[in-house]
This record gives C-alpha cells, structure tokens and sequence, in this order.
C-alpha cells in the first residue's frame, strides 16, 4: 500500500486492510517525503506528524515504524509525545520520565529533529507551555566554557532541578567540590562534569548505578525539569491567575499555598495554564513544513475525550479546598484543533474492517501441526517474511520449523529481507499482526493466536539518541 504525500489546501484519504500495512506505508511516506524535499527544503527535515485515535495505537506506531524503514540507510528518528498517564484533576502527577521524555520531544519537535512524531489526540488536545519558555529555559554547557558554579547552581534550581546527595533520575543535580552530576531532562543518561578551576575541562556520561563514567561528549542541554516556570516570575503569575479564576479566599487551596512556597504539589500539571500569560498548542511546535497524518477516528476520540473531562469536572468541582479549571482552559476545543490542521498537508488514514491472513495456527496436538502454515506457503506467489517476538523466540520456531520439514534462513532486519531473493524467510519484529501485499509478513501471534499475547513483552530502554539533545 503506497501512500502519495498529502497536499497543502486538499483532503487526502487512505484505507488499510492490516495493523503493520499503516506503519509500513508511513515508514516509506516519511522516507519518500525527505528525498523528495531534500533538494528544495536546503537540507531541512520534513517531518510527518502522527496524530492517533488512541495511546496504544501511537505505542504500536512508534514499535513498528522504526523496523519498517525501507532500507538500511533510512534510519528514522521516531518520537513520542506521550500522554501524562493522569486522568484529568487527578491530585497525583505523571512520572518524571514521562515528564523528561514530553520535555524531549518537544525540543525535538520544535527544532525540526524528529522524521516522525507521533502524538495520541487526547494529548495533542492538552494545553501546552508557550514555545518560548521551552526555549528560554533551555541552555547549553560545553567543554572548555567558563563556569560559574554558583551561577549554574541558581541556574538549575530556576529551571526546577532538585539538589541531591546523589544522583539516580532526570531533574536532579550534585555538586562535589569540582565535580558536577547533572541528569538533565529529556537524556538517557547523566553526565558528570569536571571542572579545572572555572573551566569545563571534560563532559562525561555515566552509569546511576556503578558511579562509573562512560563516554565523553562534546556539550549537553539543558531543558527545564517541569513544564511550568516554578521560579518568582512563574509563581507571582500563577497567584494572579488563580485569584482571577476562582471567587473566594485562595489561601484555603492547598494549590495556592504550596505553588506560594515554591511546591510543586501533586497533580499541579492540571493547573499549567496559570502559570503563564498564554498557552501554546501541539501544533505551534511543528514546523511550517510538517505534514500531518490523522490515523484512526480521531474525531471520536476527541469527543470522547472531552466528555470524560467534562464528566469530572462536574464531580469534582465542588471542593474549595481544591478548585479546579474548567475543560475549556485546559483543553483546546476539538473544532478549533482540527480546523488548525488544514494549516498543514493532511492526510486521514482509516482502517478496514478486513481480514489481511487466513487462520495459520499451529496446531501442536495435530499429526501435521503445520499444515495450514504450509498450505499458505504452497498457495502463495509473494515472498514470505515470519516473524518471531524475540531472537530467542526464532529459534525455538526455527526448531520446530526444521523438524516438521520447513527449512528457511534467517535475516535480521526488514531491509536485509527486502534485498534478499529467499522466497521464504525467518527474522525478528515488533509487529503486532501480519499483513498480506505485495509480501506477506506472519508474526508469532498468527502462528500461536491461542496463547495470550503479552504487551509488556518489549518492555525496553527507550531507543533515544542521546547527541539528539546536544
């Protein structure tokens, strides 16, 4: 399935018959978008822009986007901008990984270093902090740059980073003697930096655990640790804010009187609205040339939405001890955000109601356990890629292929398939389900559809390029 590149001012419309047929042919599209551009866009990235109906499908997306680049050159910066993982006015706030990898990507998004961002719609509904104070809050250490530790100290406490003893999370900082720890929002790793007397004399990553260093690296950046201002500017506008939004005594409000301290309490996310003079959109941080790809009924989920944060504000509205905002202060109304959509290339990607591939599960008390996977196999013209969940997974069916008489070699990645002429082969995706188009591809929940598919199973080290952020 090829999807032609959308066109400013002019609906586009596909249909896919198969999970895994989207992403592939969202893998080529951003491929094909940045070749096409590369000679009129002076080098300057095109990127396309996911907007999903749901958080599982934006996971599925950024699993198998990645694998399904066209070949081995292509190698595809794909970003997430995940959701807080909060219900809306929840008095608990989201984990500062998420924080730190939120913060990330829309660096990322605003400089123009992402191939593929992809974005659930509830959280593209959410209010975000201005552009300008991601970059205003942003800054830059590198080797050899005079430092003023105090000065940086202040620094990093204005941005919100806490002082630790040690330091194991992003958004934390240590200062011994003429060592600096810095785990700095958005990065994989911490870095520890040495100091020769006022100057930067080395930047290196290192282990949480071991305290050991890793690797050097030229420079960092800084981001902020929250995304709301939580210095005296913030905090003054946060007070102002709040008494014009809710009638009544303010000090009764925990909120109020732990923002007036400098504490960020928790479920304080759902109050970023006051703490600045005007909110930016999702789609303020794209740059001009992104095109934008609406998967799934976005529409519907927006409503839905909506009518849940509408839902709880009704419950829970009534206690003056914690006011909270109206939905249409913290969300941006679902006209609004997809008529700012037409701004850009726009391309709607539904799915089919089809079914891509016939019943292939192995049945293990059969006499021919194989036999529908074989049948498939004899009947069919186009190459055959089968997947397994893991490299340890392929070798077990590799096994049970052999001794059923089903030979076929491996291949470690889609591209070294794609360049291969074996009309049968074996590898390792994260596809979810297979598809059938001009190959097929069978992953392991097609041959094994009776054994529970576990969604934690690629739980891994999320794949960020650390020199993205320097």
């Amino acid at each position: 399935m090829q999807l032609a590149p959308p066109t400013k001012g002019k609906k586009s419309r596909f249909s896919y018959p198969a999970n895994g047929l989207d992403s592939l042919s969202l893998a080529t599209l951003s491929c094909r978008l940045n070749t096409t551009n590369s000679t009129t866009q002076e080098g300057k990235k095109v990127p396309l822009v996911i907007i999903t109906a749901s958080a599982f499908e934006a996971q599925r997306l950024l699993e198998e986007i990645p694998y399904l680049a066209p070949d081995l050159t292509a190698k595809l910066n794909v970003s997430l901008l995940p959701d807080w993982e909060t219900l809306p006015y929840d008095v608990f706030s989201p984990h500062p990984d998420l924080i730190s990898e939120r913060l990330a990507t829309l660096y990322q998004v605003s400089q123009n270093q992402c191939d593929i961002v992809i974005v659930p719609i509830a959280t593209a509904l959410l209010r975000l902090p201005a552009v300008a104070y991601l970059a205003g809050h942003s800054f830059m250490l590198k080797k050899g740059q005079r430092l003023n530790l105090e000065a940086l100290r202040h620094q990093c406490a204005q941005a919100g980073y806490h002082h630790v003893t040690q330091v194991i999370s992003p958004g934390e900082f240590s200062v011994r003697g003429g060592l600096l720890d810095l785990f700095p929002m958005g990065s994989v790793l911490p870095y520890r930096i040495d100091l020769f007397d006022d100057e930067i004399e080395t930047i290196r990553t290192f282990d949480i655990d071991t305290q050991r260093s890793l690797y050097p690296v030229p420079e960092i950046r800084l981001l902020p640790a929250r995304e709301f201002p939580l210095d005296e500017k913030g905090i003054a506008r946060f007070r102002s804010n709040f008494r014009e939004q809710f009638e009544g005594d303010p000090q009764r409000a925990k909120i109020y009187k732990d923002v007036s301290k400098g504490i960020a309490s928790g479920g304080i996310e759902w109050y970023l609205p006051l703490f600045f003079d005007e909110t930016s959109s999702f789609l303020d941080y794209l740059p001009e040339n992104a095109n934008l790809v609406l998967h799934g009924n976005c529409d519907k989920a927006a409503q839905q939405f909506w009518a849940d944060a509408a839902s709880r504000y009704r419950l829970l509205a009534h206690d003056a001890e914690r006011p909270i905002l109206k939905p249409e202060i913290l969300l941006i109304k679902t006209d609004d955000f997809f008529a700012r959509t037409h701004a850009f290339p726009l391309l709607n990607l539904t799915h089919e109601p089809a079914k891509a591939l016939p019943a292939l599960e192995i049945e293990r008390r059969a006499e021919q356990p194989l036999h529908k996977l074989k049948s498939f196999i004899e009947n069919t013209k186009q190459r055959i890629l089968i997947t397994a969940e893991s490299l340890g997974r392929r070798e077990t069916m590799l096994q049970l292929f052999t001794e059923h008489g089903l030979q076929m070699p491996t291949c470690e990645t889609w591209a070294e398939f794609n360049d291969g002429q074996a009309p049968l082969m074996l590898g390792v995706s994260p596809l979810h389900s297979g598809f059938a188009d001009d190959i097929v591809l069978i992953t392991e929940s097609e041959l094994y559809s009776g054994t529970v598919r576990q969604q934690g199973r690629r739980e891994k080290e999320k794949a960020r390029n650390t020199e993205g952020m320097l």
